[in-house]
């Protein structure tokens, strides 16, 4: 991706750097509440802010619906983590991150 600009750069490097010593300790195979509450460890450790199992409202044509989402995390206020323990990514589970946003 030449030119793309990566938003919250520092902030991200450091939540990829948690997410990479989870996956180093555990290796895959896990459920993933496995990966998110050893993912909790490893962001007190590294002191990065988050709020977990976030409910994100759904709106419809302008107005508030009686239904959520909800994120594994948040951090920094702005970045949403939604973990996935797959072989590969399926289309969509991108279509599910876009809706978050």
């Amino acid at each position: 991706m030449e030119g793309a600009t990566i938003l919250y750069k520092d902030e991200s490097y450091k939540i990829i750097g948690a997410c990479m010593k989870v996956h180093r300790e555990l290796g895959s195979g896990f459920l993933e509440a496995v990966y998110e509450a050893a993912l909790k460890k490893e962001f007190v450790k590294m002191e990065i802010p988050f709020e977990n199992q976030v409910k994100l409202q759904v709106n419809y044509d302008g107005e508030k619906l009686n239904k959520y989402y909800k994120v594994d995390f948040i951090c920094y206020d702005n970045i949403i983590i939604e973990i996935k323990a797959v072989s590969q990514v399926p289309y969509a589970f991108y279509a599910q991150i876009n809706n978050y946003l």
